[in-house]
């Protein structure tokens, strides 16, 4: 896997029921470096923190490879890197074989894959349809938050180095589908509730569905 594009956001707003409302989801590509720290990455901008940045959402990879099926669901769209509110646009990325708590370092940065990403409704204001945040959810693949474990800078064509994988986890593709799917595999639900990578809220939430 290598970084297609690094892409931050400036501030825009958008209407939500008439109401105005700030978003960084407008990303463009950087051909600068950008500086992953661990509250979220420098000069990127963050329209609510209390559900993007911080910990355990510092920075938000999504699939270079997954581009195409969009492009064809939304041909009337302008496309370029970012589009999904992505800081890295990566190749060779498949939420299936990358595991929660897997950690790689990407340029002079450590990560930990810490959770899959779900669509709220300003996506589906970009994309011009709330149906989108369906669509996404039933794709499967979401990309990947990380948790910034050594800050650094991040450039166009580094490498994500695999350096540790848990003994015991579950991909990212897993997990996203635990989060939605009406009956919920207990074995993997027992995994996810004792992966320290995986935030406590989320974990909480999930042993509320143990039988």
């Amino acid at each position: 896997m290598h970084i297609q594009s690094t892409n931050i956001a400036e501030p825009k707003t958008m209407l939500w029921h008439g109401k105005k409302v700030s978003t960084g989801i407008y990303k463009v590509p950087t051909p600068k470096p950008i500086y992953l720290g661990k509250e979220g990455i420098k000069g990127d901008y963050i329209g609510d923190t209390k559900v993007h940045g911080g910990r355990y959402k510092a920075c938000y990879l999504f699939s270079a490879e997954h581009y195409p099926h969009w492009k064809k669901l939304y041909p009337q769209l302008k496309w370029n890197w970012g589009m999904f509110g992505e800081n890295l646009s990566v190749n060779g990325m498949d939420e299936t074989q990358i595991m929660v708590g897997d950690i790689y370092k990407i340029g002079n940065a450590l990560v930990q894959v810490s959770q899959p990403r779900e669509p709220c409704f300003k996506f589906g204001i970009k994309f011009g349809t709330q149906a989108i945040l369906k669509q996404f959810i039933n794709h499967g693949f979401p990309g990947t938050y990380v948790s910034v474990l050594e800050e650094g800078l991040v450039s166009n064509t580094d490498e994500l180095k695999l350096i540790e994988r848990p003994e015991k986890s579950l991909s990212v593709a897993q997990l996203y589908h635990l989060f939605f799917a009406k009956t919920k595999d207990q074995d993997l639900l027992k995994i996810a509730i004792n992966c320290e990578a995986l935030p406590e809220g989320k974990r909480e939430k999930l042993r509320g569905f143990l039988k």
